[in-house]
């Protein structure tokens, strides 16, 4: 349903036709690109994945399992990326399998860019048209079980993907809403960690239609009316979240420092046994502690993030094949008005959904306060892809009446 809702209500009752991200009609235009690579900085990536491997980043530099830093870039068999948590005392490769792993990486990484038309499984928002030209995805993993990479870690992880060719850091963590609520504040608190981001969107990867790269964060899962840090920092675009419903998710953050709202799923609104249909779903490693199975469903502005990236990806794939080039600013400005009304849908009322665990008890949201606090709207990546290639795109309803 996240890439084309036609209002299936065994996704959820109060499905809306169109709450997507309205890729069918942007697939014609292009599908991907294997010159773009999007680091995935998350937990390890199972980069064998079946439904995956066709559209992993490889560092053809290095000789695979020589031991030898045959690229000279301080990092030894760095084949699909690195894992930030390893060191010289615990040497780790890229690992999915660890005590507490979830398999959000590998889960992340479906949406952006599974590989289309092979058949099986799902496919990505950039994955390709099956004929090997879907986008490459890096894994800098910063988590792993319980564990995270240190603030300098992250910055190391935000520089090796400039360094290795990333144009985009796809990022579905951060801080609680709140917990910083200032660019000021952020700056002098997490310091090492805004050089790393800066670093990166200040760097221009030679191959790229655009002058700067992007980093792309959720805006987290709080309910709070403060998107968290980093995503809400000037230099990066926010990524909140709605479900099938076309309406906000009643777990996202919104508010200042949101730029754009992508599918993410909300599951409380059904009172069924199917409510994971109405998440998102995706690749996931069968054999990390969470999952026996290669997909599966997940919900929140993590699952939005990674449509948001996986569009900005696809608009730098068709920049590129149309021969067209942009400023970063530019390209933003294209994104964030190539999208849809959230607040048509809203009226204003309140939402219904159902606690976890719970198909008696219902509770509800005061919709109100998320007018014209979800970004600029609803991304749509055939909108997005139109603007890049210079056509105005004005929507009209079939059957209404209209004045253009």
């Amino acid at each position: 349903w996240h890439y084309i809702n036609n209002c299936d209500l065994s996704v959820a009752e109060t499905s809306r036709q169109g709450a997507d991200i309205n890729v069918k009609d942007a697939w014609r235009l292009c599908a991907g690109d294997p010159d773009i690579i999007v680091a995935i900085c998350d937990e390890g990536v199972k980069y064998n994945h079946p439904d995956l491997i066709e559209n992993m980043w490889v560092n053809k530099k290095e000789i695979p399992g020589n031991e030898i830093d045959d690229d000279n870039n301080g990092y030894v068999d760095d084949i699909h990326g690195w894992n930030f948590l390893s060191s010289e005392e615990f040497p780790k490769e890229i690992d999915w399998t660890d005590k507490g792993d979830k398999g959000h990486g590998t889960h992340v990484v479906g949406t952006v860019a599974a590989v289309n038309n092979n058949g099986i499984g799902v496919g990505g928002v950039a994955g390709g048209s099956g004929k090997g030209d879907g986008v490459k995805m890096m894994s800098c993993q910063v988590f792993s079980g319980n564990s995270s990479a240190t603030i300098a870690a992250r910055a190391k992880a935000y520089e090796y993907a400039a360094n290795n060719g990333a144009c985009i850091i796809q990022c579905s963590f951060g801080l609680p809403g709140g917990n910083v609520t200032s660019d000021g504040v952020f700056e002098k608190t997490y310091n090492v960690e805004v050089a790393g981001i800066e670093y990166f969107v200040n760097y221009r990867q030679a191959y790229s239609p655009v002058d700067r790269n992007f980093a792309i964060f959720a805006s987290g899962n709080d309910a709070y009316h403060l998107a968290g840090y980093p995503a809400a920092h000037r230099d990066v675009i926010a990524v909140s979240s709605f479900g099938p419903d076309y309406l906000p998710a009643v777990y996202t953050n919104y508010g200042p420092g949101t730029n754009i709202s992508a599918p993410g799923g909300d599951s409380t609104i059904n009172m069924t046994a199917e409510s994971d249909r109405a998440s998102i779903l995706s690749t996931v490693p069968s054999d990390c502690p969470a999952y026996d199975t290669d997909y599966g469903y997940m919900e929140g502005t993590s699952m939005a993030c990674p449509h948001v990236s996986g569009v900005v990806a696809l608009g730098l794939a068709y920049a590129k094949k149309l021969g067209k080039t942009f400023t970063r600013d530019g390209l933003t400005s294209l994104l964030m008005t190539s999208v849809n009304d959230l607040d048509q849908f809203n009226n204003g009322g309140t939402k219904k959904f159902y606690p976890p665990f719970s198909t008696t008890n219902v509770s509800t949201i005061d919709l109100n306060r998320y007018k014209g606090q979800m970004g600029t709207g609803a991304v749509d990546a055939w909108k997005f892809l139109m603007a890049i290639e210079g056509t105005p795109t004005i929507l009209i309803q079939s059957g209404k009446k209209m004045s253009i």
